[in-house]
């Protein structure tokens, strides 16, 4: 018997692929939840329980999208890593609070329900939460016809943690003399995607793209690094005063926010290395340094403000768990004619 056809799926809507997509991508987001998820897919609502014995659990959210960098992924037709990049927005921001990562939930919206294209995307992001640990306990799948151009679609997610309320890390914390660990970043994680569209001659014709070195691409997709592993186990032992996580802005935007207003952050060039793609970028822009510093993260994705009694150990404990860090620099007394971050020796481009 033929298919029967409704209204709503004559306005461009198709529950049956919808109702697909979740079963293609049910097995994936189950595999991420821990024994602190009650129920997940299926209810209204997805039920956490907190570990029992906290003193006093705070709760710490985050919510975040991928930005710009998704029109390369659908360029490319390349969408089991975009996930990672939407997981690690929000996780790592978690973790630069201190928070162990708990549970998250994801939105996807798309033009059309595609649902091999849609378990990609998800299988994606629970593929990363399962790494980040964190449990993809629920989320929304929504088809958008006549808002979204064909074949495109928008991510978000919404995520929480969970700390003892004594053990935050706080920019009160900081002292001078503590010392910067940066821990490194795998590219340009998901912010400056708007630039590096312009600077490469990509920004109105998505097919560019694909024109490119399979290097070049390969390295402007590299999804974002996920740092519960390097630092969670930092943050359990108190050996962290507090973190920042480099996003839009860079060092010298992010950095501040986890500081106090006394002191300021030296950073020594040439103390970590900045990746390939980097200085692609700013060969392909002429861009300079002010610009490169205030819109990539230039190979540091977390920087990480620690005793410096407790730095060589931290340093130590790293390398063990094959996390690369590197020692950027240390904390000290403000001075009125200097910025929050500041910077020592040769810088590798020019300011403007």
């Amino acid at each position: 018997m033929a298919k029967e056809h409704n209204a709503y799926e004559a306005a461009g809507v198709d529950i049956e692929a919808g109702n697909k997509a979740v079963e293609l991508m049910a097995d994936a987001v189950s595999a991420t939840y821990t024994p602190n998820v009650v129920s997940g897919l299926g209810g209204f609502g997805s039920v956490y329980a907190l570990d029992a014995g906290m003193k006093e659990p705070v709760l710490i959210s985050g919510t975040d999208g991928v930005g710009t960098k998704l029109l390369l992924a659908i360029a490319a037709n390349r969408h089991n890593t975009i996930g990672q990049d939407l997981v690690g927005m929000v996780v790592n921001d978690i973790l630069a609070q201190g928070a162990k990562p708990a549970f998250m939930l994801d939105y996807l919206a798309v033009d059309k329900m595609r649902p091999a294209v849609a378990a990609e995307i998800v299988t994606g992001i629970a593929k990363a939460a399962k790494e980040a640990q964190i449990a993809l306990v629920g989320g929304e799948s929504a088809e958008l016809p006549g808002l979204y151009q064909p074949h495109h679609y928008d991510l978000a997610a919404f995520a929480v943690g969970v700390a003892e309320k004594s053990r935050l890390l706080q920019n009160e914390n900081v002292q001078v003399g503590d010392v910067l660990i940066g821990l490194p970043s795998s590219g340009v994680h998901s912010n400056g995607y708007s630039l590096v569209r312009q600077v490469l001659g990509i920004h109105d014709d998505a097919n560019a793209f694909n024109n490119l070195p399979d290097y070049l691409q390969e390295e402007i997709l590299a999804p974002t690094k996920l740092y519960t592993n390097a630092l969670w186990p930092l943050v359990e032992q108190g050996l962290v005063h507090s973190a920042a996580h480099i996003t839009g802005g860079g060092l010298v935007e992010n950095l501040p926010r986890a500081l106090p207003k006394n002191v300021q952050a030296k950073i020594s060039w040439g103390t970590w290395p900045i990746l390939p793609i980097f200085k692609k970028l700013q060969e392909a822009g002429n861009l300079s340094l002010d610009d490169m510093l205030l819109t990539f993260n230039n190979g540091l994705g977390m920087v990480l403000t620690v005793p410096a009694d407790k730095a060589d150990a931290i340093l130590d404990q790293l390398a063990e768990r094959d996390e690369p860090a590197y020692r950027i620099g240390e904390i000290v007394p403000a001075e009125a004619d200097r910025e929050a971050v500041f910077f020592e020796g040769d810088a590798p481009w020019p300011a403007k």
